[in-house]
């Protein structure tokens, strides 16, 4: 069997056990046995079923949109870019979402339903400047002016939340929770809201992947297969977002998972675009869910944030990868 193909296997092989962890293991431990009979043969008297059925289930596949749209859109991003150390929030995406979530707090919209339209919106418009000046000049859509005009719309973008948050102390209460990461407080209609977008986006990442890896190859390189490369560009901004607004809406503004997994994915399976848009995908959703178990059981009787654990796990992951490997060049 292909090494790929074996390193994609271990990855959906980690995502099964971070899927059993996150269903097991909480404030109250399940065991595995009741865990199985509550997704296969539920019974409504018993409170441990429930607790799976009702609240952890659906944190976790939460939990797996959100970093498997994290791993996508990071590859995405690296790729599109020509730069292995970028991620998501390099277009402003992030923060776009994040200012329209604090409009919303502002305006006394709460509750994760009435916040992901706002998400969606802010993510969206974002990408729509990032991308508006970008393609003007010369150098029309090239990585270095969207990301030049991405860092840019960032710093505006934070600036504009501090402002509003300097002046409201309420909606800095709510913000501060929203901005640490969190998949809890989460319901079934919220997963099926955002589980065709997410299927729609990964379908179009694996389709573009392709004139992609090209376009990363030389401009030069594309033109001559007769790729387009604004097209090709143009669908990967659309995706990322896609990706991006649905994990910023899900669970907060988690970081370093779009940034550490695909570097990792690429040392392991090479350059090959498609394997690492599905290894980054299998372990993006896996480190979110490991990192939620771990902010469950570190601070009982509460509990820290994904977005978080996220932070600290995943920096120190980095930090080691930068530390013992060689940056892989794309």
């Amino acid at each position: 069997m292909p090494r790929r193909a074996l390193i994609a296997i271990a990855a959906a092989a980690a995502l099964l056990i971070a899927v059993a962890l996150s269903l097991a293991i909480g404030a109250r431990a399940i065991d595995l046995a009741t865990v199985w009979e509550a997704l296969t043969d539920l019974n409504p008297e018993d409170p441990e079923q429930l607790i799976v059925t009702d609240l952890r289930v659906s944190r976790t596949v939460i939990g797996i949109i959100a970093g498997a749209s994290l791993g996508i859109a990071g590859a995405l991003m690296q790729s599109l870019t020509r730069n292995p150390f970028a991620d998501p929030g390099l277009l402003g995406i992030n923060a776009g979402a994040s200012l329209a979530v604090v409009i919303a707090l502002t305006l006394g919209i709460g509750g994760f339903a009435a916040q992901v339209p706002f998400a969606f919106a802010g993510a969206g418009i974002a990408a729509v400047i990032v991308y508006a000046i970008g393609a003007r000049g010369a150098a029309a859509g090239a990585p270095v002016r969207l990301a030049l005009a991405g860092v840019a719309l960032t710093a505006l973008i934070t600036s504009l939340i501090n402002a509003v948050l300097l002046v409201s102390d309420s909606t800095l209460d709510q913000y501060r929770l929203w901005v640490a990461g969190s998949l809890t407080g989460r319901q079934s209609d919220d997963v099926t809201s955002l589980l065709p977008i997410v299927i729609v986006a990964v379908i179009a990442a694996l389709i573009v992947s392709r004139p992609l890896q090209a376009v990363a190859l030389g401009e030069d390189t594309a033109r001559a297969l007769g790729i387009n490369i604004t097209a090709t560009r143009a669908v990967v901004i659309v995706v990322v977002t896609l990706l991006a607004a649905c994990a910023t809406a899900a669970a907060g503004p988690i970081v370093f998972v779009g940034l550490a997994v695909p570097h990792l994915a690429r040392a392991l399976v090479g350059a090959s675009l498609p394997w690492l848009l599905i290894v980054s995908a299998l372990g993006g959703a896996a480190l979110v869910l490991v990192c939620d178990v771990i902010g469950r059981v570190i601070a009982p009787p509460g509990e820290i944030g994904v977005g978080i654990t996220t932070a600290l796990i995943g920096g120190l992951i980095f930090a080691l990868m930068a530390r013992r490997m060689k940056v892989v060049e794309l």
